[in-house]
């Protein structure tokens, strides 16, 4: 995150500015937790810190999304940032700039899973359930919803940096969920992710969700089946490779091959994954947040701009 002195960094610097968002962002820089759990840490009222939650997430140095708890949702927050630059007037920068590639979920180059396992446009399903066959179907290309009990699903994304551009982060963001036989809101899964065949890391998801239905799931869709899933955004940066502002791994850009002319992006539940709890992925028409694959390339271009805001 980078900041300067205009009147838009004020929000970070104002959330910055209490000893109890210090110590909210120390406890989440060790793990997610929930807002009862920040409250009880804290010695604080549910009330109060929500009111703190707020202006970290307005800040944006944590995001929160809601996921089921043993007495209903509840909120979890996780960090959002991994750091925070400062830029005074007086000091030449080179602009961050990006691009962007959305990639729908039925769009994979290769697979190789075991039921339970089946895909969906938001229209009908495609062939029969659990017949890993059909995920060859020439349909699949329109699929909004796919799942698997244990295998890969491989997507080729084009790479359009420039020689002259040097590569400072890669951002990819996924709605994604275990794979239960039904639904159950409790049941991992090690879900590993790799780019260009090097290992980011895995991250266990905490259950398959049916027990609502997802916000832009199709009203025809089965309650029995997976209804929707977590936001979850993967940063590969030059210190390393975080989930959700989480270090996940010492993998940083220069070892995943980031200048290839095309990535290759796997997700998948391995045969000798702790929890091997299947996988679910939801695109548009499907889940909370109607969006696909999301793979999002920041980079600097090497001339030199005046200070400002990014």
């Amino acid at each position: 995150m980078k900041l300067d002195l205009t009147e838009q960094s004020l929000p970070v610097y104002e959330a910055l500015s209490s000893t109890v968002r210090l110590h909210m962002l120390r406890l989440l820089s060790d793990k997610p937790m929930n807002v009862k759990e920040l409250a009880a840490a804290l010695k604080l009222s549910s009330a109060i810190m929500t009111m703190h939650v707020r202006k970290l997430e307005a800040a944006g140095l944590i995001r929160s999304h809601m996921a089921p708890g043993k007495s209903g949702l509840q909120k979890i927050c996780t960090l959002a940032a991994d750091g925070a630059e400062i830029v005074f007037p007086g000091q030449a920068r080179t602009p961050r700039r990006g691009y962007r590639k959305d990639i729908p979920v039925g769009h994979y180059s290769d697979f190789q899973i075991e039921p339970t396992c089946g895909l969906s446009t938001t229209e009908r399903v495609i062939g029969h359930f659990d017949d890993p066959r059909y995920f060859w179907d020439q349909e699949r290309v329109n699929a909004g919803i796919l799942w698997f009990g244990k295998g890969f699903v491989e997507y080729k994304i084009p790479n359009f940096l420039l020689s002259s551009q040097q590569p400072e982060e890669l951002a990819i963001t996924m709605e994604i969920a275990s794979e239960a036989p039904s639904v159950n809101n409790n049941w991992p899964s090690d879900i590993t992710f790799t780019l260009n065949g090097q290992s980011l890391g895995f991250w266990t998801s905490p259950g398959d969700y049916g027990d609502n239905p997802g916000k832009y799931t199709p009203a025809w869709w089965p309650a029995l089946t997976n209804q929707y899933g977590l936001l979850k955004q993967l940063r590969i940066t030059q210190t390393g490779t975080y989930m959700d502002g989480q270090k996940l791994s010492e993998v940083t850009l220069d070892q995943v091959g980031i200048r290839n002319k095309q990535w290759t992006f796997r997700l998948s539940v391995e045969e000798d994954a702790e929890h091997i709890g299947g996988l679910t992925l939801f695109g548009k028409g499907f889940g909370n947040y109607n969006e696909d694959l999301v793979f999002e390339l920041f980079y600097t271009d090497g001339v030199a701009d005046l200070p400002g805001p990014i």
